[in-house]
């Protein structure tokens, strides 16, 4: 991860700038990227045909209301649904709202997201979470880094970085790719230590904020080995004070431009 400066924890907009638009959407990580985002972050699943798309849940139900696993579909059948529609029901009923590009809210391919950030005027880093369990275990990090290894992002100095709850998913990547930092992701306060056995030294931290607040001596430990933290969901001014406090290195935020306001 590049240094943000002294004291500046980098700011990674959690599915793009997703308080605002809907999440995972090209058109929340453009509003990402506007905002002046350092980083995005994005959840992949595979797709029946094989394609990783940039999708949370297992189901459609919560973002496309459909009743049907990402998993079970192939990536046509994804692309004719609205996945932007739920954050604001009742846009369609507003004859003074701005029309809207339909191709910022449909289903996003990670290598559309990698194109867009490849392509972007300055650095941007993207920090790609894979989802597990799931039906085709190894073969989403598989995917995953022969997606990256296109780009040309799996030596040192990638602008891409891996994060999983899974230790197992972290260390097929490594075997893939062993260049790329990697991010084990915590919501446990015995998460970090029941992961020792099979983790590497150069494994960041990824704790939930509310790890931090309820588990403060926890982080603590883990800081004073070295190792880097990245939190996530870091929303208010509070949660971001807390973080500095704790000398955060990433902050992953449903508000980047709030977050960066502040922080400046």
């Amino acid at each position: 991860m590049s240094p943000m400066g002294e004291g500046r924890p980098q700011v990674v907009a959690h599915r793009g700038s997703s308080a605002e638009k809907a999440e995972h959407t090209l058109g929340a990580y453009v509003a990402a990227l506007e905002d002046g985002a350092d980083a995005l972050e994005c959840d992949v699943r595979l797709t029946a045909d094989g394609h990783l798309v940039c999708v949370h849940d297992r189901d459609l139900v919560r973002t496309a209301q459909q009743r049907r696993l990402v998993s079970s579909m192939e990536l046509s059948e994804l692309e004719q649904l609205d996945f932007a529609a739920w954050k604001h029901p009742w846009a369609d009923l507003d004859d003074e709202a701005p029309d809207v590009d339909k191709d910022l809210d449909k289903v996003l391919t990670l290598r559309r997201l990698l194109e867009t950030v490849a392509d972007y005027s300055r650095r941007v880093e993207v920090a790609i979470e894979t989802k597990h369990p799931t039906r085709y275990a190894g073969l989403v990090e598989r995917k995953l880094a022969e997606t990256l290894d296109a780009f040309g992002w799996t030596a040192s100095g990638s602008p891409a970085r891996v994060m999983s709850f899974s230790w197992v998913a972290l260390r097929r990547v490594r075997r893939l790719a062993p260049e790329l930092d990697l991010v084990y992701l915590m919501d446990s306060p015995l998460a970090w230590a029941s992961s020792r056995p099979f983790a590497e030294p150069d494994w960041i931290a990824g704790p939930g904020l509310e790890l931090l607040q309820k588990h403060p001596e926890l982080v603590r430990r883990i800081r004073k080995t070295g190792t880097a933290l990245h939190v996530w969901t870091v929303n208010t001014e509070a949660d971001l004070d807390l973080c500095l406090e704790h000398g955060v290195a990433a902050v992953i935020t449903d508000r980047p431009r709030a977050m960066l306001g502040y922080l400046d």
